[in-house]
C-alpha cells in the first residue's frame, strides 16, 4: 500500500476537499460551519462533545494541534482549538462555548497532551475550568493573585494595578 493510500490528509485533492470529509465524520458533534476560504474552517461543537472531536481529528486524520484560544463572548468564554493540516494547507478550528456562569469543559489535555498547558493559561487568564485536567496549577499568574479575578475578561478591571504605591494613578492617566 502506498503511503498516499495510507494518510488521510492526501486521501483528498486539497483543504476544501478534507474540511468536508472532516465535518461529514463529526456528524452531529458540528452545529454550526464557517469556511472562510478553502484554508480555513471553523466548526462549532457541542460542548459535551469537544474530546471525542479532537481525538477524530488528531487519530483519525492526523491533525496537529497548533493552539488554542480563549475569547470573553457574551454567553461565556469561547474555546478554540486550531488544527493544522499541513499537506492539505488546510486549518480547522473546533469552537466550543464554556457557557457562564460555571465556563467550564471537558478537558482535552488528558488525551492530547500538546493542550495542557494552553488550558493551564486559559484556565489562568480567563477562568476556564477543565475537568478532568492532569494538572489546573496556576501558570503564568503568581500563587498569591486572587481567586475569581481573571485578567483577560472583560469585566476585569486593572485600575486598582495600575496605581502607584501612594494610591494615585499614574500622570497620564489621571489626567483623563
Amino acid at each position: 500500500m502506498t503511503q498516499a493510500a495510507t494518510d488521510p490528509q492526501s486521501a483528498s485533492p486539497g483543504g476544501a476537499a478534507l474540511a468536508d470529509r472532516i465535518a461529514e465524520r463529526l456528524g452531529e458533534m458540528v452545529f454550526a460551519r464557517t469556511d472562510a476560504n478553502p484554508r480555513r474552517t471553523w466548526l462549532s461543537v457541542r460542548p459535551e462533545r469537544v474530546r471525542e472531536a479532537v481525538r477524530v481529528l488528531w487519530e483519525e486524520f492526523d491533525g496537529r494541534m497548533a493552539t488554542a484560544s480563549g475569547i470573553d463572548v457574551r454567553d461565556g468564554i469561547e474555546v478554540q482549538y486550531h488544527f493544522s493540516f499541513d499537506r492539505a494547507n488546510l486549518v480547522v478550528t473546533l469552537r466550543v462555548l464554556a457557557a457562564r456562569p460555571e465556563t467550564e469543559l471537558d478537558s482535552v489535555g488528558q488525551d492530547l497532551p500538546a493542550a495542557n498547558w494552553i488550558e493551564r493559561e486559559m484556565h489562568d487568564l480567563l477562568g476556564v475550568r477543565f475537568r478532568g485536567h492532569p494538572d489546573m496549577r496556576r501558570l503564568i499568574l503568581s500563587d498569591d493573585w486572587p481567586e475569581g479575578v481573571y485578567p483577560l475578561r472583560r469585566d476585569y478591571d486593572n485600575a486598582n494595578e495600575r496605581r502607584g504605591p501612594s494610591g494615585a494613578m499614574p500622570p497620564d492617566e489621571a489626567q483623563g
